[in-house]
């Protein structure tokens, strides 16, 4: 399978699904609860049945496992993750950091993905071997090598306590510059375009992390969980570059 191909449907079917959601940003949809207590929307609903419709056409053969509708063709070697917004409870607020996230996974490796932040016009996006990329032009993350200099970003304050995290996270917060809370998917693309070295977030699903798995690869950073695994799998996130990855992980984890 040509990589370029897969970034191109990619690419098309987050902007497509961006569209669709802006109709209904900043018209406070009326959510429901799921099971395990998240709000979803129609908008949620229908721009993952956009995006499916479209890979289900474009490759019939390949898996996908979406938020909202979970998984089909499970044994497939090659796997398609879907938020059709990632941050519902920001969209659902008029907040513009919300985005439209798709990857690509084949035989474990994430090669394609793209976070679509449609209120911003913002499209970061990677092909593994490629480079990674904010509306066309070339990104990389920021060269920090001092973590007193360097801003961390997160998403939700609580959640450090709720993952018995919270020492580490305030031995993170005393060693840096800032601490701005832009959040979800939003400071994970932050991280890759150079604009703050580190985003935590103590929880995340593999369809939250999907396009991030490629895209801090391809910018010269590292992406992975909170205990140094790199990859999507590990039910949390932190996106760093490489020189301050080794402190920021010790200072989370205790270490000496």
């Amino acid at each position: 399978m040509d990589v370029s191909d897969a970034l191109a449907v990619c690419l098309e079917a987050v902007h497509d699904a961006g569209r669709l959601t802006l109709g209904y940003f900043e018209r406070a949809p009326e959510p429901r609860t799921k099971g395990d207590g998240t709000p979803v929307t129609e908008a949620d609903v229908r721009a993952e049945e956009l995006i499916r419709a479209r890979l289900e056409r474009a490759f019939p053969e390949h898996g996908i496992q979406g938020e909202e509708h979970g998984v089909s063709n499970e044994s497939a070697g090659a796997r398609w993750y879907i938020d059709p917004i990632d941050g519902t409870k920001s969209f659902m607020r008029g907040v513009p950091l919300y985005a439209n996230l798709l990857a690509l996974e084949v035989d474990g490796e994430v090669v394609v993905g793209a976070a679509n932040f449609p209120a911003l016009g913002e499209v970061v996006y990677a092909a593994r071997g490629g480079g990674a990329f904010l509306n066309g032009r070339p990104v990389r993350v920021r060269e920090t090598n001092d973590l007193s200099r360097a801003m961390v970003a997160f998403t939700d304050a609580a959640s450090f306590e709720k993952a018995g995290l919270v020492e580490g996270w305030r031995r993170l917060m005393s060693a840096t510059y800032h601490r701005p809370g832009w959040s979800d998917a939003y400071g994970h693309a932050c991280v890759a375009t150079g604009r703050v070295e580190v985003m935590v977030d103590p929880f995340l699903a593999p369809h939250d992390a999907g396009p991030f798995g490629v895209i801090l690869e391809e910018a010269g950073g590292w992406f992975g969980d909170v205990r140094g695994r790199p990859g999507i799998h590990g039910g949390s996130g932190l996106s760093c570059n490489r020189q301050l990855l080794p402190e920021v992980l010790r200072l989370l984890g205790g270490g000496s």
